[in-house]
């Protein structure tokens, strides 16, 4: 019986950015995902439907999957009307790189 070896995520993670050609670029995509990731955690908490949130917005709930499939990109402009929505406020950091 051939058996699978599973690795979990993190330890894969850590273990591939090592490669600075896979960290540069996981770098790069990172904060698409943060948003992505921080957008469906709010929603979720606030106990929100992409259509209920969408109705929030006045937008379509389609235009909400698209944002948390990570098709779309917000603007800085939505991320603040999505902020309001979510009763919280928009917070931007820069963070150093580390090694």
């Amino acid at each position: 019986m051939n058996k699978l070896k599973y690795i979990e995520f993190n330890q894969l993670l850590k273990k591939e950015l090592k490669d600075p050609e896979f960290k540069k670029e996981y770098l790069k995509a990172k904060p698409e995902f943060e948003v992505t990731r921080a957008l469906i955690e709010a929603r979720i908490k606030k106990g929100l439907t992409q259509k209920s949130l969408a109705n929030k917005l006045k937008t379509t709930q389609s235009a909400i999957s698209r944002l948390e499939s990570g098709r779309a990109n917000p603007t800085i402009s939505f991320m603040q009307k999505l902020a309001t929505a979510f009763d919280s406020y928009l917070e931007i950091h820069f963070k150093p790189l580390t090694n």
